[in-house]
């Protein structure tokens, strides 16, 4: 299955968080959000701490903690163990309604990330994984499992691999989110709260089809 002719990437982010990150124009690697960002942490701390010592193989002296993660599709296998709520390395416990997608344009991502001499890449799979492989040429887009990616039924193992596969970039500017998803109109009263007074607003959306 090839890449589609525009990927979409996503972040996804308690809704408290948002507040900072548009103050701070953007959003932080994880190296740096443990000192700076403010809010509700999502994800697992003993993942987030292995992903600071994980190789970046295609830019050396990088690793994945020092980067922005996104992945290539909505409604990811994170937010399913984050609706869950099972794992016992999650933290988390506040289900997925507060939880907002973040999405970009790829393609506008990596021309921004070029132009602005910032480092970016993409894993095939989990890049919290220890064998997880690399690549930062577009041409390689076609070797990301996208039939992964898409499916809604990852209870295959080489499924729920390819749909971890991760972008990741060295600085995401706030400028270059075109799209929020929300489970709720609350959810997206609280958005547009957190986006008073910024220049850049993006469009914001009641997404239910992006969630479990």
């Amino acid at each position: 299955m090839p890449p589609p002719g525009r990927p979409k990437i996503y972040h996804i982010v308690h809704v408290d968080r948002l507040t900072s990150i548009v103050s701070s124009d953007g959003l932080f690697c994880d190296r740096r959000a443990r000192q700076q960002a403010d809010g509700t942490v999502i994800g697992m701390s003993e993942i987030k701490d292995r992903r600071l010592t994980l190789p970046v193989s295609c830019h050396l002296g990088t690793f994945v903690g020092d980067y922005v993660p996104f992945y290539f599709c909505s409604r990811s296998i994170m937010l399913f163990v984050i609706h869950r709520a099972n794992n016992p390395g999650l933290t988390y416990r506040g289900g997925q309604q507060p939880i907002i997608h973040l999405e970009a344009d790829l393609h506008k991502t990596i021309a921004w990330a070029d132009a602005n001499k910032r480092r970016w890449a993409f894993s095939l799979s989990n890049a919290g994984a220890r064998y997880a492989r690399f690549c930062s040429n577009v041409d390689d887009l076609g070797e990301i499992n996208w039939q992964a990616v898409a499916a809604t039924d990852f209870r295959q193992p080489d499924i729920a691999e390819g749909k971890q596969a991760e972008f990741l970039i060295q600085d995401f500017p706030w400028a270059l989110v075109d799209r929020i998803g929300v489970f709720s109109r609350e959810v997206a009263l609280r958005v547009g709260m957190a986006m008073m007074g910024a220049t850049h607003r993006p469009v914001v959306e009641i997404r239910r089809c992006w969630y479990y």
